[in-house]
């Protein structure tokens, strides 16, 4: 008998949009390897919901709050049903950037150095020099980023509004010129490295990312072969250090521009990267010999609980 995967995705945080495309890509590459699919749109009730259906896996195809941070992770593991990704504490440091930065820190891979401020702060005067960035500590896809320039007298003062979703506390960081990496690590190896180049603009934002053709990525990347196999190694580490098992992707920054500073960063890891038409992970686990049916089947028969 086929194995019963349900797909969650949806929910209601701010990456909704984004994980209903991917929750819909993967059921239907699922259902195409075989797998008898059930796709659950998240809601409150969503424990009673898993205990109708009773599915032999569960495959995470949601971002942001309460998708990866480790609260849906923690009801998968109270009911005891196998899922994809990360587990719980994995989950939920590496969706607090500032925490996730100290282990990462802790395990020789350099980091950007930042400070941790309420909003209102951040929007009253300069936390640091111009140019920085500023970002939700618990957030991904890019949503509430703001980058301050070197040509702008005031702080940012979009984070004043009161329609203001992304949380109290925001991270600032100093804003790295150079190139926009990515590696995938799936298990316990690094796939290649993307350079992500903006189809327009200088930063890789939402739409970049999930616009189709809003973004080139250069897979290989275009750099060094030392620097290409350190970003490996760093993400690699990174994805060990945070305790990430199954599929993460490490977001880089790398500065080698005339003159610059050559300085290598890991900005963050994901441990639920999108999985839609324009995403990284796909191409990246195409690159080294996966179709996005193959793919999505290694996560399936690699899910767990009680890690």
């Amino acid at each position: 008998m086929a194995k019963h995967v349900a797909v969650l995705y949806g929910g209601w945080s701010a990456e909704r949009a984004v994980s209903l495309s991917t929750g819909s890509a993967c059921a239907k590459a699922l259902e195409g390897q075989g797998y008898r699919v059930t796709l659950v749109d998240v809601q409150r009730d969503i424990s009673n919901v898993l205990q109708a259906v009773a599915p032999d896996v569960v495959f995470n195809a949601l971002h942001g709050r309460v998708g990866e941070d480790g609260t849906i992770q923690g009801l998968l593991e109270i009911l005891r049903i196998p899922y994809t990704h990360s587990g719980v504490l994995a989950s939920a440091l590496a969706m607090q950037k500032d925490r996730a930065k100290i282990i990462m820190k802790a395990a020789g891979v350099p980091v950007p150095h930042g400070v941790v401020v309420n909003r209102f702060e951040a929007a009253k005067s300069h936390v640091l020099p111009a140019p920085y960035v500023v970002k939700p500590v618990d957030e991904g896809s890019s949503v509430g980023v703001i980058i301050v320039r070197e040509d702008r007298s005031h702080p940012p003062q979009e984070l004043m509004r009161e329609d203001w979703a992304f949380g109290e506390k925001v991270l600032v960081e100093p804003y790295i010129a150079g190139r926009e990496l990515t590696c995938a690590v799936m298990g316990d190896r690094a796939l290649g490295v993307i350079d992500i180049r903006p189809a327009t603009g200088v930063f890789y934002d939402y739409d970049a990312k999930y616009v189709k053709g809003g973004s080139i990525h250069v897979l290989p990347a275009e750099i060094k072969p030392n620097i290409y196999q350190k970003v490996q190694e760093l993400a690699l580490t990174a994805h060990q250090a945070l305790g990430c098992r199954g599929i993460s992707r490490a977001d880089l920054r790398y500065d080698d521009t005339p003159g610059g500073t050559g300085e290598l960063v890991v900005l963050e890891v994901n441990t639920q990267p999108g999985m839609t038409e324009t995403s990284l992970v796909p191409e990246l686990a195409a690159h080294a010999g996966y179709t996005f049916g193959e793919l999505v089947q290694w996560m399936v028969e690699d899910a767990t609980c009680n890690r």
